[in-house]
């Protein structure tokens, strides 16, 4: 794992799944929520020592978590559920090539960032500024590393949980207060006295870590989100075969000289587990700025990630400026938005901006008033320090591409392998050709 801080870029891994009903407008919540109204003081020391009248099993925790997950009566609209901006059928992203999704009290308001997927969390670690890895060089400081969110500000579940239920560009509940009022009074709440027992909504506080702990533990069905079941998967169980362009694919995803991108979206095996495609890291790329986010419409706007604005405890950290997370590529092919502002719809516009960024930014970001090419021009100019310009970036303007147009679409084709639900093809079952 090698994080490019700031100067560049198991077959079932059981684990708590850290992402709960998260970012449905991703990463457009603010870092803290001030509640209109406080929440009685009855918050166990360890959230998981909540009291509850009934102690339900993993099964109902799990049948309610996808409830409530699919429950609009818990956002003020009374029209957004979790499973709006995150459809089990888009690998639990967005259904829809919007940059960023509406939500707030009207269904109108703009989030900031582009909904991520929610599968494949379930071993991020928790945000760390200085991270150690127990592999290899344990005496590596990896810097900023892990968390929630595209800013990885969210550290736990009940963080994140948080999140979206609070944010105004998001379900817009004023308080928790009220999102417990609203899962009393909603469908769920019959399922929900069940499962926790009938008097569960006397204690406010019990109610909200319920809810939070009835998505955690649905967030952690594997065969919802980390089945491990794309060709890729099968491959490395010796069980497919990856065609020509497949296998050039992933020789040029792993090359350090061609696509290098295994250095932040690692593709091999780790102690025993299948790979996430993702180091958990952070990094800036320099994307073009999405003039398609109301927010951008204010030339002064600029999403600086790590450092601001929806992430306050590390505002004023310069050298985190511009760095997102490392997002998973895992089902990356059902995608139709891309990067923390869903500047690009399709994977070959995402491959030809990794292979062309440096050698014809004319052609990706827009002019200056002195009619020169402004560069990274999402990020202000003191911060261009902090882009990656490892492989395949670094190339002179005017160079050729850092990968060719086969090596693109070679890599593309292997990104296809990452979508689960691959299943072998059938044999050929005309007269004369079984068993080929």
């Amino acid at each position: 794992m090698t994080h490019r801080v700031p100067a560049v870029l198991n077959l079932l891994a059981p684990g708590l799944a850290l992402c709960l009903a998260a970012g449905l407008a991703a990463a457009s919540t603010p870092a803290t929520h001030a509640p209109a109204r406080a929440m009685p003081a009855s918050q166990p020391a360890n959230f998981y020592s909540t009291p509850f009248e009934r102690t339900p099993d993993v099964k109902t925790l799990t049948a309610l978590g996808r409830a409530l997950f699919r429950e609009p009566g818990l956002s003020a609209s009374g029209t957004m559920s979790c499973a709006t901006c995150h459809d089990p059928a888009h690998a639990y992203g967005p259904a829809n090539a919007l940059a960023v999704q509406p939500g707030g009290a009207d269904g109108r308001e703009a989030g900031l960032r582009a909904v991520p997927s929610l599968t494949y969390h379930q071993d991020m670690p928790p945000f760390s500024e200085h991270f150690f890895d127990n592999d290899g060089n344990d005496s590596e400081d990896q810097g900023p590393t892990g968390g929630l969110d595209w800013d990885g500000r969210a550290s736990s579940a009940h963080q994140q949980a948080a999140g979206p239920l609070l944010s105004p560009f998001e379900m817009a509940n004023a308080d928790t207060l009220a999102v417990v009022d609203r899962l009393a009074a909603s469908p769920s709440a019959p399922a929900f006295r069940a499962a926790f027992g009938p008097h569960v909504f006397d204690d406010p506080q019990h109610a909200w870590n319920g809810l939070a702990w009835a998505l955690e533990v649905f967030q952690q069905d594997p065969a919802s989100f980390y089945p491990y079941t794309s060709k890729y998967d099968a491959f490395l169980r010796g069980r497919a075969t990856l065609a020509a362009a497949e296998r050039r694919g992933l020789d040029a995803f792993e090359d350090p000289a061609r696509g290098n991108c295994a250095s932040c979206h690692p593709s091999a095996p780790r102690r025993g587990a299948f790979p996430q495609f993702t180091d958990h890291g952070f990094v800036a790329l320099g994307v073009p700025r999405n003039r398609a986010i109301p927010a951008n419409a204010d030339p002064r706007h600029f999403d600086l990630g790590l450092c601001g604005p929806l992430r306050a405890d590390l505002a004023g950290r310069a050298a985190y400026c511009g760095l997102f997370r490392t997002p998973s590529l895992r089902n990356v092919a059902l995608r139709p938005v891309f990067f923390h502002n869903g500047v690009y719809h399709r994977l070959e516009d995402v491959l030809r901006f990794y292979a062309e960024r440096d050698s014809d930014p004319q052609r990706l970001y827009a002019r200056d008033p002195g009619d020169g090419t402004d560069r990274y021009d999402d990020l202000p100019a003191r911060y261009d320090a902090n882009v990656n310009r490892d492989r395949p970036f670094g190339a002179r303007p005017g160079a050729p591409p850092s990968l060719t147009q086969q090596e693109q679409a070679d890599i593309i084709a292997f990104l296809r392998t990452l979508t689960d639900g691959w299943t072998p093809p059938a044999p050929d079952a005309r007269p004369g050709t079984a068993g080929r």
